[in-house]
């Protein structure tokens, strides 16, 4: 399979400029996600491997061969992008072999590759329709048919369901995850939604301002966050961030706030006592904060309940500690009030420390 390397990646457009210098290699037969909010760079970076925009400065390698200055189509590269792209008056096999065809392949080994195709993605009882009798996401399927029909040693993918419904796009999660274990293959995937990235990606690349944050499988990313910017980022509800101070008091190190006075765990004291400044920015994951009326004072954090969002099994709250904002899961049958001040056992094992500044992981 192709390895591919962005070597001091440069893009511009007259005098922005959009990525500053991105250095990132990606693996054989992984699926890497590039995944940030609008305006991050990850479909600039991914139309530049594709050869749809050029490249300002810097150099990508395709099996160490240098290809920026090649045409998309001599870079053995298949592309599915946000808006499906099919042609409306072909059908669904004719879509899927258009490639195929202009590449003048024999018919029966295009009849072979798009039944193939097909019965993979539950297209074969469709191959005789057009886009327009479609659901969005069978179109979606269609894409990404006429992409693995190509063959081609990597497959990219512009946010391809970006476009669908909630309960389309987890189903289309799903099918993404099965025909990724089906086809043994490189694939670069873009998209905004971290959901998408955490259950999809054998590798996340966490971009922002044109920048690479941090890159790492799912579970890295989310238990070791280098900067603020990735922990919030990654995780549902996101990361809660609280302004604290370091205070030693008879030799046991906490860490303090509006409402909370929390001791450091061990593992975290040397981090911790290492840190230049007093003050740092304190992350809790909802997910480790747990409903404990009776929570010692050193490992428990006071909430006033503002905001209630019921969402089934479980209950999504928006509380007050201090003037700052906090986000806690609940199971829904526990009786809670609104305006109601409730303790929370803190999971300090889980915690997380940022330097208030440079929002920096203090470890």
């Amino acid at each position: 399979m192709p390895r591919i390397h962005l070597e001091n990646l440069v893009k511009r457009y007259g005098d922005f400029e959009v990525l500053h210098g991105i250095n990132l290699e990606m693996h054989e037969n992984e699926f890497t996600v590039l995944v940030g909010p609008s305006g991050c760079g990850k479909s600039t970076t991914l139309r530049m491997i594709a050869g749809l925009e050029t490249v300002s400065s810097g150099e990508i390698y395709i099996n160490e061969k240098p290809v920026s200055h090649l045409e998309p189509k001599a870079r053995d590269l298949a592309m599915v992008f946000q808006d499906y792209a099919l042609y409306p008056h072909m059908n669904v096999a004719k879509n899927m072999s258009f490639a195929l065809r202009l590449q003048r392949r024999p018919k029966a080994e295009i009849d072979q590759k798009v039944g193939a195709v097909a019965d993979m993605l539950g297209l074969t009882k469709f191959l005789h329709r057009k886009p327009g009798e479609l659901s969005g996401g069978q179109r979606q399927r269609v894409a990404m048919g006429r992409a693995l029909t190509r063959d081609a040693g990597t497959f990219l993918f512009d946010e391809p369901l970006s476009n669908l419904d909630a309960k389309l796009r987890g189903q289309m999660r799903a099918e993404l995850a099965l025909m990724r274990q089906k086809v043994r293959k490189n694939m670069i995937y873009v998209t905004h939604d971290q959901i998408e990235a955490m259950t999809l990606a054998d590798r996340i690349v966490v971009m922002h301002g044109g920048y690479i944050q941090q890159q790492g499988t799912p579970e890295e990313l989310f238990k070791r966050p280098v900067n603020k910017f990735v922990a919030g980022f990654l995780g549902s509800p996101p990361m809660n961030f609280l302004d604290a101070n370091l205070e030693e008091r008879d030799g046991q190190l906490f860490v303090q706030g509006a409402g909370f006075d929390i001791a450091l765990p061990e593992d975290k004291i040397a981090a911790a006592k290492a840190h230049s400044d007093a003050t740092l920015t304190l992350g809790i994951r909802p997910s480790d904060l747990h409903f404990n009326p009776d929570a010692p004072d050193e490992s428990s954090i006071d909430l006033k309940v503002i905001v209630s969002e019921y969402i089934g099994a479980q209950s999504v709250l928006l509380c007050a500690c201090g003037d700052q904002n906090v986000e806690v899961e609940l199971k829904s049958e526990t009786p809670i009030d609104l305006g109601e001040t409730l303790r929370f056992a803190v999971n300090t094992e889980g915690i997380h420390m940022f330097d208030r500044e440079t929002e920096v992981a203090i470890r």
